[in-house]
């Protein structure tokens, strides 16, 4: 199962990268699937295991629950054991909760309710603001882009850990996902697939249609 050993900025049909860094793929996944699966999947379990320590019984809030982080961050919280609630639009919601969660928001109407324990915003910016103000004193936010400055104070004030997170190689993290995977806990949803060659138009694909879960090119 590939990982990333850094940002590499283009798309290639191979690569190098340390041996402790990748992982065997699963017979439960397709080499599509498998392809699919690292990036966004390691996000979410770094998110929700290594930074947040995520338990049974808390409660977890993700935004975006029909993304590519989101879908699996959704899944991923509820085989922790935890309450997840995620936020998606009108049109995602059913889909979001078929995936496990239990009970989805249409974000559109701003009602995110409180008291969480730990709160994952991949959105961040402005946004933590609110994330901030839904995740119990002494919760956690982690956030995958900067968070506002006045949401770092609310954070400061209110005792809440907020962590902007970038994901990093873990073959270990990996594993951990293909066990999950193997226990059919776990499913990375593919939206579409395009040849290596159409990747502009997938790129335009994503910008236009926000799809649920990921897009992937087949070399």
């Amino acid at each position: 199962m590939p990982c990333f050993p850094k940002e590499a900025a283009a798309y290639s049909t191979h690569v190098l990268a340390p041996a402790e860094e990748i992982a065997k793929t699963p017979d439960s996944l397709s080499d599509t699937e498998a392809g699919a699966l690292p990036l966004a999947g390691l996000t979410a379990w770094q998110c929700l295991v290594r930074v947040a320590g995520v338990t049974m019984g808390q409660g977890v809030l993700i935004h975006g629950g029909a993304g590519g982080v989101g879908h699996l961050a959704v899944q991923i919280g509820k085989a922790l054991g935890a309450h997840v609630t995620a936020t998606a639009s009108a049109g995602k919601l059913a889909v979001v909760g078929a995936l496990g969660a239990d009970l989805v928001l249409d974000y559109a109407k701003g009602v995110l309710g409180d008291g969480y324990d730990v709160v994952l915003d991949p959105q961040s910016g402005a946004q933590a603001e609110l994330s901030v103000a839904a995740v119990k004193a002494g919760g956690v936010v982690v956030t995958l882009l900067e968070p506002s400055e006045a949401a770092k104070k609310a954070a400061l004030a209110k005792n809440v850990t907020l962590v902007n997170h970038f994901v990093a190689p873990d073959a270990a993290g990996l594993r951990d996902l293909a066990k999950l995977s193997e226990e059919g806990k776990l499913r990375v949803h593919i939206a579409r697939t395009f040849p290596l060659a159409d990747a502009g138009p997938a790129h335009q694909y994503l910008k236009e249609t926000r799809p649920v879960g990921k897009v992937v090119l087949l070399p």
